[in-house]
């Protein structure tokens, strides 16, 4: 029985080739040259390839799939169930931060707790107050990118109080306890607060309502994530808890990819679906780092 080897297929092979392609080796004298000639012109090729596919493929963009939502002042994490349940559904994965507003350095502290738990890239939104929040918090590493409804995007040395000392906001049912916390009037939150949920949402609401601590709300922030994190922001153009002028100002200021839905305050209350999808293009734009 005749047989062939495997390695006198490939020197007929490439014998063979030589012949079909003489120009290729016109330079050689011998065919004996061709085949170390012909394997470095593969082994180039191949190493070519490999050197370029393999950045292109960590280049790849990827969805972040971590969402971690704060929540603002007089509220707490509740309100986000909409915009969670929407999210989930999409497929990521939700937490939702519960600072209990006693005090900025406190807030922080339990945003980045909900942050380390994700145990990866995270977009992380704020909701006036915890715009404040997010603002500092967003410096973590695994931070993707900001997403900001309705909320304090501040600057080197800015409060939440500056800001409405600047250009007040409609709403003058802000008000100090003996403590030094803040409260909202019940009889005037629906309106200034969350007019556009219904009233049995904005009376509860009101009824269980956050204080905000002084040292919250004058807390001055000292290294503004959004200067190196891509933002986005939705601006609440029916807002009375903050100035939609101020609102549109922080926007441009950060950069951020903005967006205006005819909302009160709560506006990811009375708007889910336009804060989820929102946050899904942060979610998908944002770089991630390998």
């Amino acid at each position: 029985m005749n047989t062939v080897t495997t390695k006198n297929r490939m020197q007929l092979y490439q014998e063979d080739w030589g012949k079909r392609h003489p120009a290729v080796f016109s330079h050689r004298p011998t065919d004996r040259l061709a085949t170390p000639t012909l394997l470095s012109i593969v082994a180039i090729a191949a190493m070519a390839f490999s050197v370029t596919a393999g950045p292109a493929e960590a280049q790849t963009a990827q969805p972040v799939k971590n969402v971690v939502l704060v929540h603002g002042a007089f509220a707490d994490g509740s309100g986000w169930e909409a915009v969670a349940k929407i999210l989930e559904k999409d497929g990521y994965k939700v937490s939702v931060a519960q600072p209990p507003e006693t005090s900025y350095a406190e807030d922080v502290k339990y945003t980045k707790a909900a942050i380390d738990a994700m145990n990866g890239p995270v977009i992380l939104v704020g909701h006036s107050y915890g715009g404040s929040i997010i603002t500092e918090a967003g410096n973590d590493p695994n931070v993707s990118a900001l997403v900001y409804i309705a909320a304090f995007a501040l600057d080197d040395g800015e409060s939440c109080a500056s800001i409405e000392q600047a250009l007040p906001q409609a709403s003058k049912a802000f008000k100090a306890d003996s403590d030094g916390n803040w409260w909202i009037e019940p009889e005037h939150f629906a309106a200034d607060f969350a007019a556009d949920v219904p009233a049995a949402v904005s009376h509860f609401m009101a009824q269980s309502q956050v204080p905000i601590s002084t040292d919250s709300f004058t807390h001055k922030v000292t290294a503004p994530a959004w200067k190196t994190k891509p933002t986005w922001y939705m601006v609440a153009t029916a807002d009375r808890s903050i100035n939609p002028d101020q609102e549109r100002m922080m926007a441009k200021r950060a950069n951020a990819k903005t967006v205006e839905v005819n909302a009160s305050h709560v506006a990811y209350m009375s708007h889910p679906k336009e804060t989820a999808k929102l946050i899904e293009q942060a979610a998908t734009s944002a770089p991630v780092k390998r």
